[in-house]
């Protein structure tokens, strides 16, 4: 099984045929936007079937299965609804689920309502998230990508953009950045996190947020790393408005400018042209403006 390519329509309907043959009448398609841990396609109208593309990802399959449920009814919008688990079969060897279809549409601005009451809603799901039970949660590690860990497990990636980057960022603030995300610390107790709140994982419905998806990345640590959002999608008064709104204190911003530094550094360095690189280098130099004595 080649990763993404090996998965394809044909390879889900012999799956569910084999598994869930109550369903094995519906319609297979792939969904209009994928993404690259998963491969998605609708299953008739209601459900759609989502599968690991690589066996890092597909650790989070039963994690998700077991959580989401549980963590639904705490949070104040839609989270996939888990309907079914797959096993390995039909020449594919990780564990898939089948899901609930969410209505909405990716986040977009064109689609949002008001940007500001948008980051809004954004940070309460971030707060009640954080409020929920960790007892029992799975802690950072492997499985989310060591999100909820320590920005510092990434430090020798960092200092390699670093040394790349020479010449096309400011690399001693960002030097400066970095040591500070990794001099603060995280001392609080162990809360959620999604891991990957981005544009891409957020549904807007009637031009509000509707839906978040793609816990793959979750787990129970420290949760600097869902800020990461003020600058990926925020700016201006949407994105003091998420400030105000989620709440969280100096040292989890100066951690979560650390993490929102190593990506975008990390996807700056693989850009193969400007439009490509230009995101990610505005991101950095908003990260960059925000560091306290810039």
């Amino acid at each position: 099984m080649d990763g993404r390519a090996g998965i394809d329509a044909a390879l889900v309907k012999r799956l569910i045929a084999a598994q869930f043959p109550r369903w094995a009448g519906l319609p297979v398609t792939p969904v209009e936007i994928d993404g690259w841990d998963n491969r998605t396609y609708r299953l008739g109208s209601r459900m759609t079937a989502r599968l690991p593309t690589a066996a890092t990802y597909a650790l989070a399959v039963r994690k998700e299965s077991h959580w989401l449920p549980r963590l639904a009814p705490s949070l104040p919008v839609a989270v996939p609804p888990i309907l079914a688990e797959g096993e390995p079969g039909e020449g594919y060897p990780y564990p898939w689920s089948i899901r609930g279809w969410l209505p909405g549409e990716t986040a977009r601005d064109d689609r949002i309502d008001d940007m500001t009451a948008f980051a809004v809603s954004v940070a309460e799901f971030v707060r009640a998230l954080q409020a929920c039970s960790p007892d029992g949660g799975p802690a950072a590690g492997q499985h989310s990508f060591h999100r909820g860990a320590s920005p510092g497990f990434y430090d020798e990636a960092t200092r390699r953009c670093l040394a790349m980057l020479a010449g096309r960022i400011d690399t001693d603030r960002a030097s400066a950045v970095w040591e500070a995300a990794l001099a603060a610390e995280w001392r609080g107790s162990p809360v959620w996190f999604h891991g990957d709140i981005a544009h891409g994982n957020l549904l807007v419905d009637g031009g509000k947020l509707a839906a978040v998806i793609d816990f793959g990345t979750s787990g129970v640590g420290d949760p600097a790393c869902d800020l990461v959002i003020a600058w990926g999608m925020f700016s201006g008064p949407s994105r003091e408005a998420f400030r105000e709104a989620v709440a969280q204190d100096s040292a989890m911003w100066a951690r979560a400018r650390g993490w929102a530094l190593w990506k975008a550094m990390l996807m700056l360095t693989k850009a193969t042209d400007e439009t490509e690189a230009t995101p990610h280098a505005s991101l950095i130099a908003d990260v960059l403006a925000e560091h306290p004595g810039s």
